[in-house]
């Protein structure tokens, strides 16, 4: 009968100018659809390149590598009989038209918008793909395919997030398939505006849907959560995953297209619309998406959409961007000071959280996470089976106690760290806080006090830091030496674990032990990561938990009362977490000033606060946020996962974790040596 068509899209864990590997991956891909039947193969946003290359866009190199390997898939005979983002023949260059340019997108840094609506010119092939496919130009522009049963359509990315997104008038001019390659990031109950972005458009004008994502951290902040999907009519009938520690997804659904031409039938309001559109350039393509006997092929089922609670996104998101950088940082695993308190016990539940997904991905046959897993720990025989096993492993827990520690914070780390079975280190650091206090009192003849014992908030704010910087020094000692100590090869990871809540007041100290490589919950507020933590004592059976979540926030560092604790983060705040939410999001999202914050809260807190109330608040809030700003340019590289985050990455926006083997590139320039050295001793030659 011909009218059924296998679609597939994916989600590829792709890495900023590995070259070698996207190629891989997305060779892989291909073979997957292709295996499943399908015969249109959607790839995410730059996947060759990779999405989060930035300032490297500038680069000519980026630009040749990603057109080698263009080349090097039209070569390979995996891309035949299938139309791909990238195939056999190139059909149609589709630039896009609506750049991103807020958040953590700036686009129109490097890009220019197409702006010729259902416009196309004939754009000369590099000769090195004019070789290859014997074409000489290739129609680039605003246009749709237009193959033997059907007519495909692609918008990229940001262009479903527009008012009026291409697919409105695609699908009036008769589109039945249109296809998304998108590069977006997760964001904390994101995906539920990307289901019903992609469902109303189906709803209201019929026709197939496919979505394709990146996944996966490319070397940046940014972790991008797969969710690649295929809806129809207002229904999904594929869900990939959102998390996931594989680097290749394939999503295949078969799906009738006659089922969109009765769906759009009666729907008489677009037909009317449909007799006005302007028409699409169309490129014919020799090619059917169906095939001619198709009757007993059976047809893919509506899916319900499967969401994780903000919780779970916790636990999965963050673990899984730790992973790429484990394993592509070729680190050893993770140091972290833990403190007994909330931030660092959620940190350290993420780690733990990783090792249960790897042990679950080694479980369920996946041959590159087993192979990185023994690449890290250095045994090639190794299979992780047991998430204590492996977290004792790859992740050196550390309390690191002063006379201003109480017993409770000790007990309740070295508890914790039992239960997820971590290598847990006790020190004390009064000697070196004593030590480098006294090289002070030595140099000036006088001797600062905490606030307690007679001193000014000048001494004690500077007796304060002097602890928690020693705490980052003695963390970077060990992570780089401790493994050494105990005969085991590498260097480890220093996690930090200071919260959105906190960065965005600055309620830190500059390069304490805050400062680390990387930190998981830089972009996580401190009310998402109680709920997180909760989840963790139900989930992962960690009762250790419970006394933490219990416990008031401190930071520990200002002398005990009579044994006990009597420094506390909201005290020394003037404001409590909950309410640092409120104002990270009015400052960033709903783009307020003292002022307009002020207004908003007048009502928001009106039954609780007086006017004058509020606006002290208001005042304190800004006063120190202004004060400690500077400190954002030092802030640890977070996960993103807030619309708040304070996060200052600016100018230079090149990735900070690069393949060092740069494996494509050195070959290009070797080859190039190779080719010189050639023409020299041919020169040579011909002079004798």
């Amino acid at each position: 009968m011909g009218r059924k068509v296998t679609v597939a899209t994916c989600s590829l864990n792709q890495w900023a100018l590995d070259f070698e590997g996207n190629l891989q991956r997305i060779l892989k891909s291909i073979e997957i659809a292709k295996h499943k039947g399908a015969r249109y193969r959607l790839g995410p946003e730059l996947e060759i390149c990779g999405y989060g290359c930035w300032d490297h866009y500038y680069e000519s190199d980026t630009l040749l590598h990603s057109l080698q390997v263009l080349a090097a898939l039209l070569e390979s005979p995996v891309t035949r009989d299938i139309i791909c983002d990238v195939g056999m023949r190139i059909l149609l260059i589709r630039p896009k038209m609506a750049l991103a340019n807020e958040g953590n997108y700036r686009e129109l840094r490097w890009f220019t918008p197409w702006s010729r609506s259902r416009q196309t010119e004939e754009y000369f092939l590099p000769r090195m793909l004019q070789d290859l496919t014997k074409q000489e130009t290739v129609p680039f522009g605003d246009a749709v395919l237009a193959t033997r049963d059907t007519c495909i359509g692609s918008e990229i990315c940001e262009e479903l997030w527009t008012p009026h997104s291409p697919h409105v008038d695609m699908g009036l001019d008769g589109v039945e398939i249109f296809t998304n390659a998108s590069g977006s990031h997760h964001v904390l109950r994101k995906a539920h505006a990307r289901v019903d972005l992609v469902t109303m458009a189906t709803t209201k004008n019929g026709g197939i849907y496919l979505l394709a994502n990146q996944k996966g951290c490319d070397g940046d902040r940014l972790y991008y959560d797969g969710c690649a999907m295929i809806a129809m009519n207002g229904h999904i009938f594929a869900q990939g995953s959102q998390f996931s520690l594989d680097d290749v997804e394939v999503l295949t659904a078969t799906l009738d297209l006659e089922d969109v031409r009765s769906y759009r039938a009666e729907i008489s309001s677009r037909n009317l619309a449909a007799s006005r559109v302007s028409p699409y350039p169309r490129v014919k393509v020799d090619f059917a998406l169906s095939c001619r006997e198709d009757l007993l092929e059976p047809l893919s089922e509506p899916v319900e959409w499967k969401y994780h609670s903000p919780a779970e996104e916790i636990s999965l998101g963050p673990a899984c961007w730790l992973w790429d950088f484990l394993r592509r940082s070729q680190q050893a695993g993770f140091f972290l000071p833990l403190s007994g308190g909330v931030d660092s016990a959620a940190t350290a539940c993420l780690v733990y959280s990783l090792c249960r997904q790897v042990c679950e991905a080694v479980k369920n046959g996946n041959q590159e996470v087993l192979a990185d897993v023994r690449t890290i720990v250095n045994q090639i025989s190794y299979t992780p089976q047991d998430p204590r096993e492996l977290c004792g492993r790859i992740l050196t827990t550390c309390y690191m106690a002063s006379e201003n520690s109480s017993r409770e914070t000790c007990n309740r780390a070295t508890e914790l760290a039992q239960q997820i079975g971590s290598h847990h280190i006790g020190l004390n650091i009064d000697p070196a806080v004593k030590a480098v206090v006294g090289i002070f009192s030595l140099v000036t003849g006088t001797s600062p006090l905490f606030a307690v014992q007679g001193g000014s908030s000048r001494e004690n704010l500077a007796l304060q830091n002097v602890q928690a910087r020693i705490r980052m020094v003695v963390a970077y000692l060990f992570a780089q030496l401790s493994l050494w100590s105990r005969g085991a090869r590498g260097g480890l990871l220093v996690l930090g674990s200071a919260n959105v809540d906190e960065s965005l007041l600055g309620y830190l100290t500059k390069y304490d032990c805050s400062s680390a490589d990387i930190n998981p919950i830089g972009g996580i507020s401190k009310s998402d990561l109680r709920a997180f933590v909760q989840f963790c004592i139900e989930r992962f059976q960690l009762p250790a938990l419970q006394s933490i979540l219990a416990a008031p926030a401190t930071a520990e560092l200002e002398p005990l009362t009579n044994g006990q604790v009597s420094q506390t983060d909201e005290e020394d705040m003037g404001m409590t977490y909950a309410e640092l939410s409120v104002y990270g999001r009015l400052r960033k999202v709903a783009k307020t000033g003292p002022y307009s914050m002020f207004c908003r809260l007048l009502t928001m807190w009106g039954h609780i606060c007086t006017p004058r109330q509020v606006a002290e608040k208001v005042k304190r809030f800004f006063s120190k946020y202004s004060a400690n700003r500077h400190k954002m340019t030092t802030l640890t590289p977070a996960y993103h996962a807030e619309s708040y985050s304070p996060d200052d990455n600016r100018f230079d926006l090149r990735p900070f974790l690069y393949h060092t083997g740069w494996p494509w590139q050195f070959r290009c320039i070797e080859n190039q040596v190779l080719q010189l050295e050639r023409r020299e001793a041919q020169d040579l030659d011909g002079v004798d």
